[in-house]
Protein backbone atom coordinates (compact mmCIF):
# COMPACT_ATOMS: atom_id res chain seq x y z
CA UNK A 1 0.00 0.00 0.00
CA UNK A 2 1.30 3.45 -0.91
CA UNK A 3 1.94 6.04 1.80
CA UNK A 4 -0.66 8.78 2.08
CA UNK A 5 1.63 11.61 0.93
CA UNK A 6 2.86 9.63 -2.08
CA UNK A 7 -0.67 9.02 -3.35
CA UNK A 8 -1.49 12.71 -2.66
CA UNK A 9 1.54 13.69 -4.76
CA UNK A 10 0.48 11.47 -7.65
CA UNK A 11 -3.20 12.46 -7.63
CA UNK A 12 -3.35 16.12 -6.52
CA UNK A 13 0.07 17.77 -6.36
CA UNK A 14 1.31 16.75 -9.83
CA UNK A 15 -1.76 18.22 -11.52
CA UNK A 16 -1.47 21.49 -9.54
CA UNK A 17 2.24 21.83 -10.34
CA UNK A 18 1.59 21.04 -14.00
CA UNK A 19 -1.00 23.82 -14.15
CA UNK A 20 1.02 26.39 -12.14
CA UNK A 21 4.35 25.82 -13.89
CA UNK A 22 2.85 25.34 -17.35
CA UNK A 23 4.75 22.14 -18.14
CA UNK A 24 3.29 19.12 -19.90
CA UNK A 25 6.13 16.69 -19.16
CA UNK A 26 5.49 15.08 -15.75
CA UNK A 27 9.18 14.20 -15.33
CA UNK A 28 10.15 17.88 -15.47
CA UNK A 29 7.96 18.71 -12.46
CA UNK A 30 9.58 18.96 -9.00
CA UNK A 31 9.52 15.84 -6.82
CA UNK A 32 11.09 14.63 -3.61
CA UNK A 33 14.26 12.61 -4.07
CA UNK A 34 15.37 11.85 -0.51
CA UNK A 35 15.28 12.95 3.11
CA UNK A 36 18.51 12.86 5.14
CA UNK A 37 18.32 12.93 8.94
CA UNK A 38 21.54 13.68 10.82
CA UNK A 39 22.51 13.88 14.49
CA UNK A 40 25.86 15.35 15.46
CA UNK A 41 26.94 14.25 18.93
CA UNK A 42 29.62 16.58 20.27
CA UNK A 43 29.68 14.89 23.66
CA UNK A 44 30.79 11.62 22.05
CA UNK A 45 34.43 12.59 22.65
CA UNK A 46 33.93 12.01 26.39
CA UNK A 47 31.08 9.45 26.31
CA UNK A 48 31.14 6.81 23.56
CA UNK A 49 27.64 5.58 24.41
CA UNK A 50 26.06 8.90 23.33
CA UNK A 51 26.69 7.99 19.67
CA UNK A 52 25.04 4.61 20.19
CA UNK A 53 22.01 6.32 21.78
CA UNK A 54 21.78 8.73 18.83
CA UNK A 55 22.00 5.82 16.40
CA UNK A 56 19.23 3.94 18.23
CA UNK A 57 16.96 6.97 18.34
CA UNK A 58 17.50 7.70 14.63
CA UNK A 59 16.75 4.06 13.81
CA UNK A 60 13.46 4.36 15.72
CA UNK A 61 12.58 7.63 13.96
CA UNK A 62 13.39 6.55 10.44
CA UNK A 63 12.39 2.91 10.46
CA UNK A 64 15.73 1.85 9.03
CA UNK A 65 19.16 1.40 10.57
CA UNK A 66 21.19 4.57 11.03
CA UNK A 67 24.88 4.77 10.08
CA UNK A 68 27.53 6.08 12.48
CA UNK A 69 29.46 9.02 11.02
CA UNK A 70 33.15 9.46 11.78
CA UNK A 71 35.45 12.48 11.97
CA UNK A 72 37.37 13.24 8.77
CA UNK A 73 40.05 15.37 10.43
CA UNK A 74 41.82 15.51 13.75
CA UNK A 75 41.16 18.73 15.69
CA UNK A 76 43.28 19.08 18.82
CA UNK A 77 41.18 21.86 20.42
CA UNK A 78 38.12 19.58 20.43
CA UNK A 79 40.10 16.45 21.43
CA UNK A 80 38.94 14.92 18.17
CA UNK A 81 40.92 12.30 16.28
CA UNK A 82 40.42 11.22 12.72
CA UNK A 83 38.04 8.25 12.53
CA UNK A 84 36.34 8.84 15.90
CA UNK A 85 32.53 8.35 15.90
CA UNK A 86 30.88 11.79 16.13
CA UNK A 87 27.29 11.29 14.99
CA UNK A 88 24.72 9.26 13.09
CA UNK A 89 22.74 9.71 9.89
CA UNK A 90 20.09 7.96 7.85
CA UNK A 91 18.94 8.53 4.25
CA UNK A 92 15.30 7.82 3.40
CA UNK A 93 13.96 7.27 -0.10
CA UNK A 94 10.68 6.18 -1.70
CA UNK A 95 7.93 4.98 0.68
CA UNK A 96 9.91 5.48 3.90
CA UNK A 97 10.67 9.06 2.87
CA UNK A 98 6.97 9.87 2.37
CA UNK A 99 6.00 8.19 5.65
CA UNK A 100 8.64 10.13 7.61
CA UNK A 101 7.63 13.43 5.99
CA UNK A 102 3.98 12.73 6.86
CA UNK A 103 4.91 12.12 10.52
CA UNK A 104 7.13 15.23 10.56
CA UNK A 105 4.43 17.53 9.17
CA UNK A 106 1.40 16.16 11.00
CA UNK A 107 2.78 14.85 14.31
CA UNK A 108 6.21 16.23 15.19
CA UNK A 109 6.11 19.89 14.13
CA UNK A 110 2.80 20.64 15.91
CA UNK A 111 4.35 19.24 19.12
CA UNK A 112 7.26 21.74 19.04
CA UNK A 113 6.89 24.29 21.82
CA UNK A 114 6.01 27.84 20.64
CA UNK A 115 5.78 26.68 17.02
CA UNK A 116 4.88 29.42 14.55
CA UNK A 117 5.90 27.75 11.32
CA UNK A 118 9.25 26.92 9.81
CA UNK A 119 11.35 29.68 8.22
CA UNK A 120 11.44 30.01 4.44
CA UNK A 121 15.08 31.19 4.46
CA UNK A 122 16.50 27.68 4.85
CA UNK A 123 16.56 26.81 1.15
CA UNK A 124 20.03 26.28 -0.31
CA UNK A 125 19.57 27.96 -3.70
CA UNK A 126 19.12 24.59 -5.45
CA UNK A 127 15.58 23.77 -4.24
CA UNK A 128 16.61 21.73 -1.19
CA UNK A 129 15.36 22.55 2.31
CA UNK A 130 17.25 22.12 5.60
CA UNK A 131 15.80 22.41 9.08
CA UNK A 132 16.81 21.57 12.61
CA UNK A 133 14.91 20.37 15.65
CA UNK A 134 16.18 20.92 19.20
CA UNK A 135 14.85 17.60 20.50
CA UNK A 136 14.14 14.22 18.98
CA UNK A 137 11.44 13.73 21.63
CA UNK A 138 8.83 15.61 19.55
CA UNK A 139 8.44 12.40 17.54
CA UNK A 140 5.96 10.02 19.20
CA UNK A 141 8.09 6.95 18.31
CA UNK A 142 10.91 8.04 20.60
CA UNK A 143 10.37 6.86 24.17
CA UNK A 144 11.30 9.68 26.59
CA UNK A 145 12.06 7.13 29.33
CA UNK A 146 14.69 5.39 27.20
CA UNK A 147 16.38 8.54 25.80
CA UNK A 148 16.85 10.83 28.79
CA UNK A 149 19.43 13.13 27.22
CA UNK A 150 17.86 15.64 24.78
CA UNK A 151 19.49 15.45 21.37
CA UNK A 152 18.89 17.74 18.38
CA UNK A 153 18.73 16.64 14.77
CA UNK A 154 19.00 18.10 11.29
CA UNK A 155 16.63 17.20 8.45
CA UNK A 156 17.46 17.86 4.79
CA UNK A 157 14.71 17.47 2.19
CA UNK A 158 16.23 17.03 -1.28
CA UNK A 159 14.06 17.87 -4.30
CA UNK A 160 14.64 17.34 -8.00
CA UNK A 161 14.31 21.03 -8.89
CA UNK A 162 17.10 23.61 -9.10
CA UNK A 163 14.84 26.51 -8.09
CA UNK A 164 13.97 27.51 -4.51
CA UNK A 165 10.56 28.84 -5.57
CA UNK A 166 9.56 25.49 -7.10
CA UNK A 167 10.96 23.57 -4.12
CA UNK A 168 9.03 25.78 -1.69
CA UNK A 169 5.82 25.37 -3.67
CA UNK A 170 6.25 21.58 -3.69
CA UNK A 171 6.69 21.49 0.09
CA UNK A 172 3.73 23.85 0.57
CA UNK A 173 1.52 21.48 -1.42
CA UNK A 174 2.65 18.62 0.82
CA UNK A 175 1.45 20.71 3.79
CA UNK A 176 4.74 22.00 5.20
CA UNK A 177 3.82 24.80 7.67
CA UNK A 178 5.99 27.70 6.47
CA UNK A 179 5.92 31.04 8.26
CA UNK A 180 3.57 33.35 6.45
CA UNK A 181 3.54 37.09 6.00
CA UNK A 182 0.69 37.29 8.53
CA UNK A 183 2.88 35.65 11.20
CA UNK A 184 5.68 38.18 10.76
CA UNK A 185 3.36 41.17 11.12
CA UNK A 186 1.69 39.61 14.19
CA UNK A 187 5.11 38.98 15.79
CA UNK A 188 6.18 42.60 15.26
CA UNK A 189 3.10 44.05 16.95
Amino acid sequence: MKPRLQSKYETEILSKLKEELGRENLLSLPRLEKVVINMGVGSSVQEKKHVEEAQQSLTMLAGQKAVVTRARKSIANFRLREGMPIGAKVTLRKAQMYEFLDRLINLALPRVRDFRGIPTKSFDGRGNYSMGLNEQLVFPEVNPDKFLRPQGLNIVIVTSTDCDVEGKRLLELFGMPFQGKDDKSAGAA
